[in-house]
């Protein structure tokens, strides 16, 4: 079926991911698929970054790097099914190079409710799914 399965992770709201993170586990086990968790770290514009404490990125690269260690250390999975990468940029423009750059043949994601503002403007998530290079599978 799938043999590498991303699954994004918002750094900001890591617990929002465990819906998409259990199906790629599920994945894993049932058809021997790899697991690549992802992470973007917005880009913090120069002139708000000299307003932010010294290493203020540094420090959220490097907790957000964490943060995908833990989520990995604590699947069922063996050492070599499931490896991550953290980036730094918009979501979905990240999201959709990692896939493609990483050889993902899906995008497994959990997105909320659409609203008035997703509808206008467009979700990360609907992004994804327009442009992605690989099967998209969006969970609720």
């Amino acid at each position: 079926m799938f043999k590498k399965i991303l699954v994004p992770i918002d750094p900001a709201e890591p617990a929002f991911a465990d819906p998409a993170v259990e199906k790629a586990v599920r994945f894993a086990k049932d058809y021997g698929a790899k697991i690549h968790l992802v992470a973007v770290c917005p880009e913090v514009q120069t002139f708000v970054a000299s307003q932010l404490p010294e290493g203020f990125q540094d420090r959220e690269f490097t907790e957000t790097r964490n943060n995908l260690d833990a989520i990995a250390a604590k699947l069922e999975l063996a050492g070599d099914m499931i490896d991550s990468q953290v980036r730094v940029g918009s979501v979905y423009h990240e999201v959709l190079e990692e896939a493609e750059s990483s050889g993902c043949d899906l995008i497994l994601m959990t997105s909320h409710k659409p609203g008035l503002s997703t509808y206008f403007i467009g979700s990360n998530a609907a992004h994804i799914v327009r442009h992605a290079p690989c099967a998209v599978m969006v969970l609720r």
